[in-house]
């Protein structure tokens, strides 16, 4: 819920460069010499580059022949029948290694089950179920979006928990959403969870009784298919965002898609969201304005029938942590020509103690500056929480809004377990209360 558009781009972004520049060690081979990596020959690295180039031409136009077929195991399939009749030294799976195996047996850790094992496996298992949740949670809400589906969170974390407990008495590692399998599945035509089960067991298949097959398959094939999922991953809109959407946002996308290539996505999401949040705080401080004019007559529910005139400042926008010190920059009781004032909060909305904290101290000076300062269109809430400014506020039953500042909202709203909430009095209720 709290994570925003430019922070969603920013991960798929800095996902798909990372997927990107994963595939660069699959242009390189052992030295013959000193050891270490040195890049392809010419001889390995044309061919190799030509089959990459026919994997992600089978991939980009298989889908407008036919979908009976998915598009990547076509294109796999056919580039690695082409690389056995052209007889060119081409790196396969099976020269990395061997993916042959059998299934795993049941084992508990053989580690002390003391706190001492706690304090050195703890950090990493909050940092690895940081990365993990993270980068299920937000694959799930793209999936949800392409899909127009809504699927339940907290079954997925619940379920990816249980799993990578299993997987640790069964000697695996532990795991998460994928998004790059996420969109080769989605755009074979997989888009139920089946699919991620079908996935699950091929794999194990293949590993129990078709490693061959695998490791005939070039790595060319498989490095085609990852630019493929580079390429649909990348949310290439966002270059519009330049010159469409405030400079904040971009600045917040280009900031997660870089912590995401030299951090991790938890780092990032997380510093995203809290950049989202202090930008968001900063235009809403600078939203705070007032309207200044005077009035000469008594107005609808003035009980002092008074015709001295006063000085009206119509406030608008919502005063909060970020925008009380503008608030008390705003209005100033020393260059206040009237001896009444009054302070109309109809179109401004407190959201916290810093705002009513804000009005108390404008209470404060008016006072000292002998001013007679009258407070309009405050909640029920505001006028409990007032202290100096209480006894200024105007009530008007009819005209004042109804929010909280210190309440439970969904008390107050009577959907939350817990008892309700009323203001005090019986002075206002909600709307929602009529039902």
């Amino acid at each position: 819920r709290l994570v925003p558009q430019p922070v969603m781009l920013g991960f798929v972004n800095g996902l798909a460069i990372v997927i990107f520049m994963a595939q660069f060690k699959s242009f390189q081979v052992p030295a013959a010499v000193g050891g270490g990596m040195v890049w392809m020959s010419p001889l390995q690295l044309y061919p190799m580059i030509g089959l990459i180039g026919v994997t992600m031409f089978i991939i980009q136009m298989l889908p407008h022949l036919t979908l009976a077929v998915p598009a990547p195991l076509a294109a796999i399939g056919v580039v690695t029948g082409v690389s056995k009749l052209i007889h060119v030294p081409i790196k396969t799976v099976g020269d990395i290694a061997s993916i042959s195996g059998t299934l795993p047996t049941f084992a508990i850790p053989a580690v002390p089950l003391n706190l001492h094992t706690l304090e050195i496996v703890f950090p990493y298992a909050v940092a690895v179920a940081a990365v993990g949740l993270t980068e299920s949670l937000l694959t799930q809400q793209l999936v949800d979006d392409l899909t127009e589906t809504r699927s339940s969170t907290h079954l997925e974390c619940l379920g990816q928990g249980l799993a990578n407990m299993v997987c640790g008495f069964l000697g695996a590692m532990g795991g998460c959403a994928m998004i790059g399998q996420t969109m080769v599945n989605m755009k074979s035509g997989g888009c139920g969870r089946l699919s991620g089960v079908a996935t699950a067991c091929s794999v194990l298949l293949f590993i129990l009784c078709g490693s061959h097959i695998i490791e005939a398959v070039p790595i060319a094939a498989l490095v085609g298919v990852m630019f493929m999922v580079v390429l649909s991953t990348f949310a290439w809109s966002s270059f519009r965002m330049v010159s469409r959407s405030p400079q904040s946002d971009f600045i917040i996308l280009v900031l997660v898609t870089v912590l995401t290539i030299f951090t991790n996505l938890a780092v990032a999401v997380l510093t995203g969201v809290v950049a989202s949040c202090l930008a968001f705080a900063w235009k809403s401080a600078k939203r705070v304005s007032a309207t200044r004019f005077t009035q000469k007559d008594g107005f609808t529910g003035d009980k002092s029938k008074s015709k001295e005139p006063r000085g009206v400042y119509m406030l608008s926008g919502p005063l909060f942590f970020g925008s009380a010190s503008r608030f008390r920059e705003l209005l100033d009781p020393a260059k206040e020509p009237c001896d009444r004032v009054i302070l109309d909060f109809l179109e401004c909305r407190v959201w916290d103690t810093s705002g009513i904290e804000a009005i108390d101290f404008l209470a404060e000076k008016y006072k000292a500056a002998g001013k007679h300062l009258s407070l309009r269109h405050l909640s029920e809430d505001c006028r409990r929480l007032l202290h100096e400014a209480g006894e200024s506020v105007e009530v008007n039953i009819s005209e004042d809004p109804w929010y909280g500042v210190a309440t439970d909202y969904d008390s107050a709203l009577g959907q939350s377990p817990f008892s309700k909430w009323s203001p005090p009095h019986g002075e206002h209720f909600p709307i929602e209360s009529s039902k």
